[in-house]
């Protein structure tokens, strides 16, 4: 990828001092008038003397090009002066076209300054590569020689080439490569060339001594036959090569100097030289007319494109680059348009136009990758083009750019050059430039951006960049937003409804999820439009840029938008499209600025509150909420009571968004307050939604019903849900119905409660509930009925359990039965654990219900209480409530014993024997049984064990003639034992008849092998039984076999094709037998396997020798046996060898054993068990050497002989090689340690490696074969064919050591011959991977100097043999990267106070040292800042980061109090490394004055709404700060205090009306100390719309009445009750005020209060009571009267006061705007 040579970002270069007065643009021309119209003829006096200075060099971190320059004040010479120029009209890569010229010899001698670009001519014409891997190194003598040639050839005059000759032979080889971003300021050598440069350029050149130059460039460049080519695919004849490294350095760096600037402005693009021919371009002037031209050899594999300096004038031909990245067509004969072939170079990063002919970029297609862009030098007007998404560097200097209309949007544009453009003297163009393009833009013309301009830009609308692409012109940011308006709306007028102006259009401030407004206001005959026949349709949309293209938002129609959190730093755009009737208008449109991220904390935007407001109602409230960027979440909701005459109090448990409506809120209004808080918990300011009052609802009852059950004798009661205010006298009516008619009577009034009597049994109750209010109101009456009433059931009573309470007894229940009989009533028993009884709980049944009342007590309820359920029943079944009775003591168990016990079962062998008996005593438990053998009846027998805990015996052969008993002990549950009891079998155990239970013959039907008999006997003691054996033939002939009378048999050859079977008569030992039983038939019997019966070796067991083997053979004919050979290693592996029939003995086999398997085989393939012999160990044969034969030698490389050896295992045989002079042959050879004066022993191993000694001398090796037994055999001699041959010479280890802080010495071991005169070479190798050599260093030692810092160096060894013969370059390893010294902080100081609310700042002390002040300067590239808070842990402090907290300032907030601060400070240079960070701390930070800010009053403006105060309190621990509420008159610095009002809520009245209200907020720490008090107001409070309309049209009658309510007797009660008022009726005019007592039928209307308004006339109000309010005439005559609302109070309150005006000091008709 190439970079521009000129990167943007780079400003000019500092300039040393200069003796004399010149101006750049002066030095500029007569630079370029003085090299091209110099005439040949310089007169040999002449000379050119130059005081070479170095200029800084600065670093573009975007394109890492380097810059320097050198300035020089050259003296002219009077034939210079007097020579006449001639222009010379060419194009050429700096300075374009020249325009009509002067000659200016005599200015120059005048100023006698002349500063030429020093490579000026050599610039046009030589390439300018970027960088090298490893530059050309040119000989100093041939570089000398043709340098003076070149001079020669292109200037005639020899006393200027003997000068050149002279100043620059030293100094030629110090060549400079280009470096890239990393390189710092070059060295001294830089100046010298900067000098030869110049003074070529000084010397006289015409046009044919440029060409002269340009022919011999190409002849100058030739390099040394080990240095690498520079650029291998420059062709002959292309302006590629340099005249000389320092003179192309000088050309390609761009200067600083007023002379070189136009270069700086073009920026042209240096040639890559590490690309392939392949991918890489270069025909810089070739006078190419075409693209499509044969010879041009266009590819779509090319990347990188160089035609700079040609005829083009057409693209035609470019679409085949489709893989192109840097294309330079600059200075070519382009005119435009015509760019559309560009569109095929989707890959095209870097596009050069400079020095053409360009008028226009319309056609420019947008290409996606494009990210450089150079049009300079052209005669472009605008910048209007398609939209480039990637493009970071715009250059279009010196061009004739005078608008900025169209200009492209360039999302990514870092970097705007427009340099030497009439469009500069606009003003604040860089202003303009940073709107159009935005927040990327981060230079301008070649500096960076200005802050004036940054902050300036910030002060225009948001539409201004779209006004400046449609031709706005650029103004003021006063008057832009008016300019801005006006421009639009004349661009709209056409297109707009007939008759009507646009009078705004903007939008507010968008924030994230905030409302967002747009407002387009229309006006018609200069009045607000309200035509409600012209609507507006509403589209918004979204942009990343102001320039970008717009996107529709979904469903964004209306005036309001809430952005999104995606919309955040993003254009909103708003469209609206009148509408008149049915004509639809073209949009207009507004813009926005971006979109700021939202503060966190949500707030209400409206609060509605649904529903009906009666009693029993629910009522909703809503909040509409702008969640401001915080996660929407749950708001707090809560609902406030607020009686007439009362403060708000809180409802408990309304903490919902809905609320049910009951009698406690009747006559009272509701407030719902509503707190946003977000998921992350940050609340929002309240708002509060005042209802009106809530009204009951009609009397009403719901869910009427009767309680209580329907029974003779029983009360019932009917009860239902009441609504409708305070209940009243509600009637209830019970009504019974007649049987007959069906028709309900009245039985009861005026009561809820009705006790059932025998004439309701069988028949239904009617209940019926009324229901009347407080006010005497009757509702709709509800009935219910209830069910039939039941007659009173039978009942018990006394009922007990008599009997004794023991295991099977008898109890009985008896009871006393009333309603029924006892005959017919039933008895349940039960039994219960515990005496408690809890109806049926616990209860477990003994048995069901019965009428029988006696029950035996069962074994199961042994320690359970008895219960009986005696329920009681009439004889017709009816039964009544059971009554339960439970014994008072649990049941007592009888011991445990047997009632009997008994032995069945046949007394014989095998048979089993069963016992049984029968418990009683409680719960059995696990009572012990037991089984004894007995000799005699009498004996107390053995104990059988196996069959103990058994209740039954298996008789076993033990048991034969014996006697058998069973013994039982009874054992209760609860552990008790009863006596044992043992029962005596009848008669002596009787034997069983002997038999067999099972006969068979056990073994293979094979011949030779032994069958046997397995059998199972029974019947006593087994004796002597009898086995007999038969032979049974195929056709089932039977034989016994002779002899064959035991239990086995083994098979014969006469057995072969049998069967055979076994017999057996089992006999017991007192000789009774049992029946013969014969077994299954086994067979037919088969042959037996082949065999071998022996099996030996045959031959000698030694290395080298034949082995083979004698076998011998039986079990049929034999076949094809199977032979094996084995080799038996000494961990027991076997590895077969042969299946031949006999085996070759080698050396693998020595030590080692041989094993044979030989496996029989029958003739009819039956293989028999194989037979294995095992052989000794196999020795070795005797040790013979066979052939030795030496390779042909060379130095250094190993030597090994070719040798074979034969008799057993080779060991360490005994080598001697021999160094001669000369090739020994015959018996020389064989006797070389004697015959030979000249042999040389030189080595005692197998190989020998030859070193420097040996090489030109023959190698013979001496050979004694040896076993490894130690045995020797015939020594064997060789000698080399020809004589060691040297090694090439090589260096290996090379590496840098370092000598001294900035000092290294290079190393390396050289080997191959005797070393000649090597050659050493440094170099530099940059953190792009580009490696560089540095000119002059040529020894092993090397001093670092700037330009070295943030590379590697490496150290190069070329070896050089005596014989001058060359070796490979190796480098070393790269060593660290050079760096200077790190900065350094000596301490860290801290200014400001550690008093919360103040800011902490942190200032970093530099050591003096000359040093580090040179690398804080120079080196120093940020210093970043960590705040640490301190945390307790036990004894011990720690810190945490304040990961918020990263600049050098920190102000100290509430949370830090009591905490110390800490402050890091971390210094970072220009090449990434960090310093050990600085520390300093605070002492524990203290709190700090109490105050509050932004002290605001929330609330709305009228008399009859809740205000709040609200502030930010800071200065530790909030204590009871103090609130007061005041009244303040406007245009009056005096304020009134509110008696009482000391909270942060206060609700205005009608007293409020007229004044600001005034909070006075003093804060009070939580220690007590006060700060100091802040005060914060309201606008004057105004009258609700509602109460003021009313007041407007009763003060417009002039004479009024108000109902009224008076206390009749104030003094006797404390609070007036409803029935204390009597109705008065207040008369209002103009003049006067009374209230009147209204008349009756027996008195007439009185005057209770008359009096004129005059002073002290006035009207006062009640706090605590809003219905209630007192007219004071006089200090004699007052009254307090009463109205039905606050409403109501409100309108006579202001009327009386609107009336009595002229007696205010401040008029109440301009507070309430009544026109008088």
């Amino acid at each position: 990828m190439e970079e521009p040579l000129g990167p943007p970002g780079e400003g000019p270069v500092e300039m040393p001092q200069i003796a004399e007065k010149q101006t750049p643009a002066a030095s500029s021309e007569s630079t370029k008038r003085v090299a091209k119209s110099a005439k040949p003829s310089v007169p040999a006096s002449s000379k050119v003397s130059a005081a070479t200075g170095s200029a800084r060099k600065r670093l573009d971190s975007k394109t890492g090009q380097e810059y320097s320059s050198n300035v020089m004040k050259p003296t002219v010479s009077a034939s210079l002066k007097s020579s006449s120029t001639v222009p010379v009209a060419r194009r050429n890569s700096t300075g374009g076209l020249p325009e009509k010229r002067q000659s200016n010899a005599g200015s120059v001698a005048a100023k006698k300054t002349a500063s030429p670009s020093g490579s000026e001519p050599v610039r046009r014409s030589l390439p300018e590569p970027r960088r090298s891997s490893l530059p050309s190194v040119v000989a100093k003598a041939s570089t000398r020689t043709s340098v003076s040639d070149a001079t020669r050839k292109s200037i005639p005059v020899s006393p200027v080439g003997r000068n050149l000759r002279t100043s620059t032979g030293s100094d030629i080889t110090k060549q400079e490569s280009v470096r890239k971003s990393s390189v710092k300021p070059a060295s001294s050598v830089s100046s010298s060339s900067s000098s030869f440069s110049r003074r070529i350029t000084s010397t006289s050149l015409d046009s044919s001594g440029s060409s002269g130059i340009r022919k011999t460039v190409s002849k100058l460049s030739s390099p040394s036959a080990r240095s690498p080519s520079i650029s291998s695919g420059l062709r002959a004849g292309s302006l590629s090569s340099s005249l000389d490294r320092s003179s192309t350095l000088s050309g390609r760096r761009k200067a600083g100097t007023p002379e070189s600037r136009d270069s700086r402005f073009i920026v042209l693009p240096q040639v890559e030289i590490k690309a392939g021919d392949d991918v890489r371009l270069d025909l810089r002037g070739h006078r190419v007319r075409s693209l499509t031209a044969s010879g041009l050899n266009l590819s779509a594999n090319l990347e990188f494109v160089y035609l700079r300096d040609n005829l083009l004038s057409t693209l035609e031909g470019v679409e085949i680059l489709t893989r192109v990245k840097v294309l330079d067509l600059s200075f070519n004969d382009f005119k435009g348009p015509g760019f559309e072939p560009l569109e095929n170079c989707k890959a095209l990063q870097q596009l050069y136009l400079a020095g053409n002919q360009i008028t226009s970029l319309a056609s420019l297609p947008q290409l996606p990758n494009l990210e450089f862009l150079s049009v300079a030098q052209n005669k472009l007007k605008s910048l209007s083009m398609a939209s480039q998404p990637r493009l970071q560097v715009l250059a279009a200097s010196k061009n004739k750019i005078t608008t900025l209309k169209g200009f492209p949007h360039l999302p990514v544009l870092e970097h705007l050059r427009l340099e030497e453009n009439p469009i500069l003297k606009m003003s604040h163009l860089e202003a303009a430039s940073i709107l159009l393009v935005g927040p990327t833009l981060k230079k301008f013309n070649d500096r960076d951006l200005s802050r004036e301009e940054i902050a300036l830009a910030k002060r225009y609308p948001a539409q201004t960049a779209l006004c400046i692409t449609h031709g706005w012109e650029f103004c003021r940011p006063d008057h832009a937003a008016e300019s801005t308006f006006r421009f639009l709306v004349e661009q709209w007028k056409d297109h707009l409804p007939s008759g009507y102006l646009l009078k705004e259009a903007y939008v507010d401030q968008p924030s994230e999820e905030d409302a967002c407004h747009c407002h387009f206001t229309f006006v018609q005959d200069g009045e607000l439009c309200s035509d409600p026949q012209l609507v507006f349709n509403y589209q918004w949309f979204v942009g990343e840029r102001m320039l970008s293209n717009f996107a529709a938002i979904p469903d964004a129609t209306g005036v309001v938008y809430w952005p999104k959190r995606e919309d955040i730093n993003k254009i909103l755009k708003v469209e609206c499209t009148p509408l008149l009737g049915e004509t639809k208008y073209p949009p207009i449109f507004a813009v926005s600025s971006p979109v700021s991220p939202g503060s966190g904390i949500p707030k209400v935007v409206n609060l509605e509150v649904c529903g009906e407001l009666v009693e029993g109602n629910i009522i909703r409230g809503h909040a509409d909420v702008a969640w401001c960027g915080g996660t929407p979440g749950k708001g707090v909701a809560s609902w406030l009571r607020k009686k007439w005459n009362g403060s708000p109090v809180v409802i408990a448990g309304a903490e919902d968004e809905e609320c049910q409506l009951t009698i406690d809120d009747i006559d009272s209004s509701l407030v719902f307050m509503y707190t946003p808080v977000t998921e992350e918990g940050v609340k929002g300011e309240p708002q509060y939604k005042y209802t009106d009052y809530i009204k009951a609802a009609p009397p009403s009852v719901s869910n009427v019903r009767i309680i209580g059950d329907a029974v003779e004798g029983c009360i019932i009661k009917g009860v239902g849900d009441y609504l409708g205010g305070r209940e009243g006298p509600s009637k209830f009516d019970w009504l019974r119905q007649n049987k007959d008619t069906g028709d309900f009577l009245l039985v009861s009034s005026g009561t809820s409660e009705y006790t059932l009597t025998k004439e309701d049994v069988g028949r239904v109750l009617a209940f019926i509930y009324i229901p009347i209010n407080f006010e005497g109101q009757e509702g709709e009456s509800v009935s219910v009925v209830s069910p039939v009433v039941k007659q009173a059931p039978p009942k018990v009573s006394n009922v007990k359990i008599i009997g004794e309470l023991r295991e099977n007894n008898k109890i009985t229940v008896i009871g006393v039965v009333t309603g029924g009989t006892e005959g017919s009533s039933r008895v349940q028993w039960f039994k219960k654990r515990s005496s408690i009884l809890d109806g049926e709980k616990d209860l477990e049944a003994l048995s069901a219900s019965k009428i029988a009342k006696a029950f035996r007590i069962p074994l199961g309820a042994v320690g359970y209480h008895i219960v009986a359920k005696y329920t009681p029943m009439t004889p017709d079944g009816e039964s009544g409530e059971p009554l339960y009775a439970i014994s008072d003591r649990a049941v007592e168990t009888l011991p445990p014993s047997l009632n009997f016990l008994s032995i069945t079962g046949e007394y014989t062998e095998d048979r089993i024997l069963t016992a049984s008996y029968g418990y009683i005593g409680g719960h059995e438990g696990k009572s012990i049984y037991n089984w004894y053998l007995h000799e005699l009846e009498t004996d107390s027998g053995s104990l059988i064990p196996e069959a103990s805990g058994l209740l039954q015996y298996h008789i076993t052969k033990d048991a034969i003639g014996r006697f058998i008993s069973f013994q039982c002990t009874p054992i209760r549950d609860d552990g008790i034992v009863g006596e044992p009891r043992t029962c005596m079998g009848q008669e002596r155990v009787r034997p069983g008849s002997p038999r067999l239970l099972s006969l068979q013959i056990v073994g293979n039907a094979i011949e030779g092998t032994t069958l046997s008999v397995e059998k199972k006997y029974w019947g006593g003691e087994e004796g002597d039984s009898v086995f007999r054996w038969f032979r049974t033939s195929s056709d089932s002939m039977q034989s016994e076999i002779r002899g064959a009378s035991g239990a086995s048999y083994m098979l014969s050859v006469d057995d072969i094709g049998f069967f055979i079977s076994v017999s057996c008569e089992p006999v017991r030992t007192d000789w009774a037998r049992g029946p013969i039983v014969l077994s299954e038939q086994m067979g037919p019997i088969i042959p037996g396997p082949p065999t071998c019966h022996s099996l030996e070796f045959l031959g000698s067991m030694i290395e080298g020798q034949r082995v083979s083997f004698i076998a011998s053979y039986s079990g049929g004919e034999r076949g094809n046996c199977l032979y094996e050979w084995f080799r038996v290693k000494i961990n027991g592996v076997k590895e077969k060898l042969s299946t031949f029939d006999f085996l070759d003995l080698t050396l693998e086999d020595v030590g080692r054993c041989i094993e044979l398997v030989y496996t029989p085989v029958r003739q009819d393939g039956t293989k028999g068990s194989p037979r294995s012999i095992l052989s000794d160990i196999i020795a070795p044969a005797d040790p013979i050497g066979v052939d030795l034969e030496i390779p042909d030698c060379v130095e250094d490389e190993e030597a090994i002989p070719e040798k074979t050896y034969f008799g057993g295992q080779e060991g360490v045989g005994q080598y001697v090689w021999y160094r001669t002079k000369n090739k020994l042959h015959g018996s020389a050879l064989i006797d070389i340690s004697s015959a030979c004066e000249d042999a040389v022993i030189c080595g005692k191993t197998l190989s020998y490696t030859p070193s420097l000694e040996d090489v030109g001398a023959y190698l013979a090796l001496y050979w004694l074969p040896t076993r490894a037994d130690g045995k020797c055999g015939k020594p064997l001699v060789a000698v080399s064919n020809s004589p060691v041959a040297p090694a090439l010479p090589v260096v290996s280890n090379v590496c840098v050591r370092e000598l001294s802080s900035g000092t290294y010495s290079g190393e390396g071991e050289y080997f191959g011959g005797y070393e000649g005169s090597s050659l050493f070479s440094w170099y530099r190798e940059t953190n792009e991977g580009t490696i560089i050599l540095i000119n002059g260093a040529n020894s092993s030692t090397y001093e670092v100097t700037d330009s070295d810092y943030n590379c590697h160096l490496l150290f190069g060894y070329t070896p050089v043999r005596s014989d001058s013969v060359v070796g490979e370059l190796r480098l070393s390893e790269p060593t660290d990267i050079i760096l200077p010294e790190l900065p350094k902080v000596e301490m860290l100081a801290l200014t400001g106070k550690a008093v919360e609310g103040d800011v902490l700042t942190a200032v970093e002390v530099i050591p003096k040292s000359e040093t580090q002040q040179r690398v804080w300067s120079k080196y120093k590239k940020d210093v970043k800042y960590q705040w640490f808070c301190s945390s307790e842990y036990g004894d011990r402090k720690s810190y945490e980061p304040l990961p918020t907290q990263c600049s050098c300032s920190y102000k100290v907030r509430f949370e830090d109090i009591g905490r110390c601060l800490r402050c890091e400070c971390i210094v970072t240079d220009v090449f990434g490394r960090l310093t050990e960070p600085v520390y300093t701390e605070t002492a524990p930070v203290l709190p700090g004055i109490p105050k509050i800010d932004k002290l605001e009053i929330e609330g709305r403006g009228f008399h009859t709404n809740l205000y709040a105060v609200r502030g930010i309190y800071s200065g530790g621990k909030e204590g009871k700060s103090r609130i007061q509420w005041l009244r303040s008159m406007v245009g009056s610095p005096d304020l009134i205090t509110i008696p009482g009002e000391v909270g942060r809520m206060y609700e205005a009245n009608v007293d409020d009306v007229g004044y600001r209200l005034v909070a006075i907020y003093t804060p009070v720490r939580e220690d007590g100390v006060e700060g100091q008090p802040v005060s914060a107001s309201t606008d004057p409070i105004a009258v609700e719309p509602d109460v003021l309309k009313e007041v407007k049209q009763k003060l417009d009658l002039g004479s009024v009445k108000f109902e009224t309510l008076c206390d009749k007797d104030r003094t006797s009660k404390k609070v007036p009750s409803a029935g204390s008022f009597e109705r008065r009726l207040l008369e209002v005019n103009r003049k006067r005020v009374k209230v009147v007592k209204p008349g009756s039928k027996t008195s007439f209307p009185t005057t209770e209060i008359r009096g004129t308004y005059a002073p002290p006339f006035h009207v006062e109000l009640f706090r605590n009571d809003q219905h209630r309010l007192r007219i004071v005439v006089d200090s004699e005559n007052e009254v307090d009267l009463m109205v039905q609302s606050r409403h109501l109070r409100d309108v006579t309150v202001l009327v009386i006061r609107g009336l009595a005006q002229r007696f205010n000091s401040t008029s109440l008709n301009s507070l309430l705007k009544i026109e008088t």
